[in-house]
């Protein structure tokens, strides 16, 4: 079987598995086509004035807009009082770097576009779609664009040459090393997998907005994590990393389930409500009141 047939049936296998997955109580969803890119709404019931959670989910570059990311993004706009856009942007191997980025940057745009003030904005990822975070971040950093409130790395997949500590020792219950690499390729294609803008780890991070990065520690990308927050710290970040014991990769996905998990969530929320509409206003690496 081709690699193509193998991650199409993959594709299948995520999809039916996470259908039973249900949305928690007064949360609606609406379609949403951004410039021919399919995305969502997610809207839970008081939320808050208009402050946006632009949602980037994961699935090592290859796998799409599930129902086990949809719930997940449901969750966390309900603890943030936020409307959510979950952005279903274009996969590997059929569209490689920097197709999904380049999504994922218009959705933000779109925002902009349609009177969302930056400041009101939080984007947040899971795993690849952390990576994607980072990301559209040092994008809008680096063209001088107005940056967001804050952003969230769940799990975050920053070294897409695999150099962390943990990536071959640690056994994670959810994520594999041959997978994550297999995966991750076809994304690259036949780019320099050390490119700031595919592998954040080798970036210069001055001037992103704070950072909340939450990682298990048993899984392997934990290594990851902590030197995303290292870095951070050094190019003058606020940021903050924490660590759930015991835990895999993106355990956040078994919330209201695991206890963990739905910690991991509130923890999202509170932090969030904390950046959203906190006056500060990033543009081409300087702070403005």
């Amino acid at each position: 079987m081709n690699s193509m047939n193998s991650i199409q049936k993959l594709r299948a296998f995520s999809d039916k598995f996470s259908q039973p997955l249900k949305l928690p109580e007064d949360v609606t969803v609406n379609k949403y086509v951004l410039n021919g890119i399919s995305a969502e709404w997610i809207n839970p019931s008081g939320q808050s004035t208009n402050s946006v959670i632009l949602y980037l989910h994961g699935g090592a570059f290859v796998l799409g807009w599930y129902n086990q990311h949809r719930v997940l993004a449901a969750h966390i706009g309900k603890v943030s009082r936020s409307r959510v856009l979950a952005v279903d942007y274009r996969l590997a191997p059929e569209y490689p770097f920097p197709a999904s980025l380049n999504d994922c940057l218009a959705a933000y745009f779109r925002l902009i576009e349609d009177g969302i003030e930056p400041n009101q904005i939080i984007i947040a990822g899971d795993s690849a779609g952390a990576n994607l975070t980072l990301a559209v971040l040092l994008s809008l950093r680096d063209t001088g664009k107005t940056l967001p409130a804050a952003a969230v790395c769940i799990s975050p997949m920053t070294d897409l040459a695999w150099t962390g500590r943990s990536f071959h020792s640690n056994k994670d219950a959810l994520l594999t090393a041959k997978f994550a690499m297999s995966m991750s390729r076809q994304y690259i294609g036949n780019k320099d997998d050390h490119l700031p803008l595919i592998s954040p780890h080798y970036a210069d991070l001055t001037g992103l907005p704070p950072l909340l990065i939450q990682a298990g520690e048993d899984e392997i990308l934990f290594s990851d994590a902590e030197r995303l927050a290292d870095n951070a710290r050094h190019a003058g970040v606020d940021v903050i990393l924490s660590v759930y014991p015991d835990m895999w990769h993106v355990w956040h996905i078994l919330v209201p389930f695991l206890p963990e998990a739905v910690r991991a969530v509130d923890e999202i929320g509170r932090f969030i409500q904390r950046h959203i509409n906190s006056g500060i206003i990033r543009v081409d690496n300087r702070v403005k009141e």
